[in-house]
């Protein structure tokens, strides 16, 4: 699975456009993400829930992906962090036009979870 790119609120992956943050699984399938999990703990979609991570997560994963959005205003909540550190998925969050570049590199069974907005 190759990310082509990004634009404020869009990702291009493969040849498809997405408005919505995604995310990518062990499978290469895109999903929408479920930012509602997120939402309903911290009343925003720019901090993780650990509901979220677990939604996220996949066994077998090593790496976590997280493009934090064009400038990098989202983060992962304390619990979020604890639960994939805990499963031994290390995390590698950044803007996403740098997550993109890292998602593409990696060569480690992987999911992506990509923020397209702030």
């Amino acid at each position: 699975m190759k990310i082509d790119g990004t634009a404020f609120g869009s990702i291009t992956i493969g040849v498809k456009t997405y408005e919505h943050d995604v995310v990518i699984r062990l499978s290469d399938d895109v999903v929408k993400r479920k930012k509602k999990l997120s939402k309903r703990v911290y009343g925003t979609s720019h901090t993780v829930s650990e509901d979220e991570a677990k939604f996220v997560y996949e066994k077998g994963c090593k790496e976590l992906v997280f493009g934090t959005g064009q400038d990098g205003q989202a983060a992962l909540s304390p619990e979020a962090a604890a639960f994939f550190k805990d499963k031994g998925c290390k995390v590698v969050a950044e803007p996403t036009p740098d997550a993109i570049e890292t998602f593409n590199a990696c060569k480690k069974p992987k999911v992506g979870l990509f923020h397209v907005t702030c």
